[in-house]
């Protein structure tokens, strides 16, 4: 469903990615580690065309090259980002933006979704407007299941937020990573720093990125165990062998 090519991107003419390739078929949920400054947030937001960056190589959604479509083009194709932090946008309230997702994209089930979330009384707030950690992410998750996108893009759900928060949003990301049998298998690329979200998500793939490139993939929970027992040293160490 979403395949990258050799995809480069520069940033204020620093080369942050220098050559990533991934593959992720549908049905498939792939999980991104890499520490800070390796280029881990980049590559989720060239894939939904966020910032000022220049990008070269192929982005592939169900085939179609969407690297020089607008975001929201990308969007109405299927492509959703959950940020790592979002900014607040107090002038939009939640209520209004789910509605307006809602409306695009033709969503069912929307109070269901709400309350599984525990966001009845973010609806009436601006977008993130002095949200704790855990609202926000729980707000950037529930859009997700409103849009309901075919490929879904996650930075990091398990950052600033308590253990409570990470039961209801990985419940939620399994509920939408594990849809129906009527509904389409989607695509999904996480990254995660803590390794959490697995005790939530099934996840087929993983892959280290380190220094602007992937340089290794496999089975996500035996990459994070020697994370956890190597650090990214270690993977600094494999890096140089290769």
């Amino acid at each position: 469903m979403l395949k990258i090519h050799n995809l480069k991107v520069k940033v204020k003419g620093e080369e942050i990615l220098k050559g990533v390739s991934l593959e992720i078929p549908r049905g498939e949920t792939h999980i991104l580690l890499g520490p800070n400054g390796s280029g881990k947030t980049t590559l989720l937001k060239a894939i939904m065309g966020m910032g000022s960056m220049h990008t070269t190589g192929s982005i592939l959604l169900d085939g179609e090259e969407i690297s020089g479509l607008s975001i929201d083009e990308r969007a109405r194709r299927g492509v959703g980002l959950a940020l790592q932090r979002s900014p607040a946008i107090p002038e939009l309230t939640l209520d209004s933006l789910l509605q307006m997702i809602g409306n695009k994209f033709g969503s069912d089930g929307m109070e269901e979704k709400i309350d599984s979330l525990n966001c009845r009384y973010l609806l009436g707030r601006g977008v993130n407007e002095n949200f704790s950690g855990g609202e926000m992410k729980r707000s950037e998750v529930l859009q997700l299941l409103v849009q309901e996108p075919k490929v879904v893009l996650v930075d990091e759900p398990e950052s600033g937020v308590d253990l409570e928060n990470i039961v209801v949003i990985g419940e939620a990301l399994k509920r939408l990573l594990k849809p129906s049998v009527k509904e389409k298998k989607r695509a999904a690329l996480i990254i995660t720093h803590t390794g959490h979200i697995l005790n939530y998500l099934n996840a087929d793939k993983g892959y280290v990125l380190l220094h602007g490139r992937i340089i290794c993939s496999g089975n996500p929970r035996d990459i994070f165990e020697a994370i956890n027992r190597h650090g990214f040293e270690g993977c600094m160490e494999c890096e140089k062998c290769n």
